[in-house]
């Protein structure tokens, strides 16, 4: 009976721990989650990257910040040092002339295989571990219009840990299927 007892209270424990940790980055926001990371506001959407890079997860996510409804989109950025608690960033990608920013991925080019970090030591360019964004613009113009090229396959990097970005190779058209 004992034993029972004792792993009663220990759940019970865990389960109190663990929902003050979320608590905590909460706040008292009663519909905010807490193991799951959401914006200060707006309307957010389906995650597009999650790298982890010189002791910081940085996580990329469709991003509305007009409205808190589905719009065009951005890519989102938040960092956390634990998987919990999270600092939203400064958007990653804006909507440019050939679109809005739909789903990707990102990944850390530890070893510059995309040449974006530069040459290395003695060059004009000091080497750098790039974040690269691949990402998918959508025309919603070329969309309404009928085209079958209105989505093109584009990508970005930073090589100041996700702060900015740099835009290359936009515009590779994506062909429809059917």
């Amino acid at each position: 009976m004992r034993f029972i007892t004792n792993r009663v209270f220990a759940v019970i424990g865990f389960l109190l721990v663990i929902s003050g940790v979320g608590w905590a980055q909460a706040g008292n926001e009663q519909f905010r989650p807490r193991f799951h990371f959401s914006p200060h506001e707006k309307w957010m959407n389906d995650p597009n990257g999650l790298v982890y890079f010189n002791g910081t997860y940085h996580l990329f996510f469709q991003y509305y910040p007009n409205d808190i409804v589905w719009g065009p989109m951005h890519w989102g950025h938040a960092t956390s040092t634990d998987l919990i608690h999270w600092t939203q960033q400064r958007i990653a990608l804006y909507p440019d002339s050939l679109g809005y920013i739909f789903s990707g991925s990102a990944v850390v080019d530890s070893f510059n295989t995309s040449g974006f970090g530069g040459q290395g030591e003695g060059s004009a360019q000091e080497s750098k571990i790039p974040l690269v964004a691949i990402f998918t613009h959508h025309d919603p113009k070329g969309e309404k219009a009928g085209s079958h090229t209105y989505q093109y396959q584009s990508l970005a990097y930073s090589l100041d840990g996700g702060a900015s970005g740099t835009r290359v190779c936009p515009g590779m058209r994506a062909k429809r299927n059917g």
